[in-house]
C-alpha cells in the first residue's frame, strides 16, 4: 500500500504561501501537515491561528495539525474551527493524555499522539487503541532540516508490533529527515504516512518530489 504523504508547510516559502498550498492541492499528497510551536515546549515559534485560517481557506486537502505546545487541550476549539481532520498532541505535553484524546474525538477530529525521539513506544500501551494515529518524531522537534535519527526505524517496527498485539487500528506517521532513502526504509518498517518538509519544498519540482515519495512502494 502506498504511503500517505503530508507535506509540512513549515518548510514552505511564506512569501509565496498561496502558491505552495496550490502546489499541494495539485499534487498526490493526501494531507497538509501544520506544525504549531509555542517557544515553550519546543525552542522555536512557528505561526498562530490567523495564518492557519488562511492556510485552511486555501487548502483542498485535509489538515494534519501537529501541536508542539504545552496544554494543547486549551486550543481544541480553535483547531476544530480550522476544519482540521487530525489534531496531534505530544505524549510529553499531556499528563492527562487519555482525557485529551477523548476531548479531541468529541470535538469531531481524529486524535493523534506524537512521541519524541527519547520516548519509548511502550509508553503508548494504555492509549494505543484510542487513537487514530501515532506520529514518531525522527528528529528532535522544533526545527526543520535536521538529520534523521537512525533509531527511528526500530521505533516504527516496535510500534507496528504494539499495534498488532493490541488490535489497534492506529496509523503510523513519521516526521523528520524524510527523503527517498529514509522514506523507503520507514515504509518497509511499517510506516503508513510520511511528513516531508525540506525534501519537498527545496526540490526543483516539489510536485514530482511528492509523487516519488508516494510511489516508494
Amino acid at each position: 500500500m502506498k504511503p500517505i504523504i503530508s507535506p509540512s508547510i513549515l518548510s514552505a516559502d511564506f512569501g509565496y504561501l498561496a502558491r505552495d498550498i496550490e502546489m499541494i492541492n495539485q499534487s498526490e499528497a493526501e494531507w497538509v501537515h501544520i506544525d504549531i510551536m509555542d517557544g515553550v515546549f519546543v525552542p522555536n515559534i512557528s505561526f498562530g491561528f490567523p495564518v492557519l485560517k488562511y492556510v485552511a481557506k486555501l487548502s483542498e486537502k485535509p489538515l494534519d495539525v501537529h501541536l508542539m505546545i504545552v496544554q494543547p487541550e486549551k486550543f481544541i476549539p480553535e483547531v476544530k474551527a480550522l476544519g482540521a481532520y487530525i489534531m496531534n498532541v505530544h505524549y510529553e505535553a499531556c499528563p492527562h493524555l487519555h482525557r485529551v484524546v477523548q476531548q479531541i474525538r468529541e470535538a469531531g477530529m481524529q486524535p493523534a499522539i506524537t512521541i519524541n525521539p527519547a520516548t519509548p513506544v511502550a509508553m503508548l500501551k494504555d492509549v494505543i487503541r484510542d487513537v487514530y494515529m501515532v506520529l514518531v518524531m525522527s528528529v528532535n522537534p522544533g526545527f526543520g532540516g535536521q538529520k534523521f535519527i537512525e533509531h527511528s526505524i526500530e521505533k516504527v517496527r516496535e510500534l507496528r508490533e504494539l499495534i498488532s498485539i493490541t488490535g489497534s487500528q492506529a496509523l503510523i506517521e513519521v516526521d523528520g529527515g524524510v527523503n527517498l532513502e529514509t522514506g523507503a526504509r520507514l515504509v518497509k518498517a511499517g510506516a503508513d504516512a510520511l511528513v516531508a518538509g525540506n525534501f519537498v519544498f527545496s526540490a526543483t519540482d516539489p510536485e514530482e518530489a511528492i509523487r516519488t515519495l508516494r510511489n516508494l512502494v
